[in-house]
């Protein structure tokens, strides 16, 4: 049964802290949240004390959202099992495919780090297949006590219809379920899904031990 693409549930985010949390992902949470604190409506870079010395001290830090926005969700698609093992690689013996690993971290809607948020993914192999029967590229993770996150699994393959795609459901401790998508940047099919925003790119960060590296930041509501 192939995805149904349907009107993305949340509204999405103007291009300011937002988009620095999410581009910000890579470095540390002090540098993160420094890049949320100086940027303006326009998405502008913080500014430096007279004379440009970029070690001066910044602003307070503001919330890091704009107007309470979350990351944006998007459809649960057909193929969600719940009752997951909890594990942060996906990896198993033979499994063919591209290893990835996905990497970030799970704020509030005020930049605040989310202790103990769960993650949960599921996608189709390297093939465009998914497991319906079992658990394979199935499983989920809390985030640490700074809200960090890292998943070893491979790239996708292209679903009948759609592009690259991973599924994930975030959830910070008694907070609102977030469901949504990831995606892969540079992939032609990206212009042709009915459901793929830019917002939910992931940003590639290199290669390491022979896996794509990539990031990305989750901002969730914790009530």
């Amino acid at each position: 049964m192939p995805e149904t693409p349907s009107v993305d549930e949340g509204r999405g985010p103007r291009l300011s802290r937002r988009q620095l949390v999410r581009l910000g992902l890579a470095l540390p949470l002090p540098y993160l949240v420094a890049a949320c604190a100086g940027s303006d409506e326009s998405g502008a870079p913080p500014a430096t004390a007279a004379g440009g010395n970029a070690g001066a001290s910044l602003e307070p830090t503001p919330s890091c959202d704009d107007g309470g926005d979350s990351t944006p969700a998007q459809t649960e698609g057909p193929y969600f099992t719940p009752g997951s093992p909890e594990r942060a690689s996906l990896v198993e013996p033979g499994l063919p495919g591209t290893r990835l690993v996905v990497a970030g971290t799970v704020v509030s809607t005020t930049c605040e780090p989310v202790r103990r948020a769960l993650l949960d993914f599921w996608q189709a192999d390297a093939d465009g297949e998914y497991d319906n029967r079992g658990f394979r590229l199935r499983g989920h993770q809390f985030s640490d006590d700074e809200g960090r996150y890292r998943l070893e699994t491979v790239v996708p393959g292209h679903y009948s219809g759609r592009t690259r795609h991973i599924h994930v459901k975030v959830q910070a401790p008694d907070g609102p379920v977030l469901t949504t998508q990831l995606y892969f940047p540079g992939e032609a099919a990206n212009a042709r899904d009915g459901i793929f925003r830019p917002q939910l790119l992931l940003q590639d960060t290199g290669q390491s031990a022979g896996a794509r590296q990539t990031a990305f930041t989750f901002v969730v509501r914790t009530a």
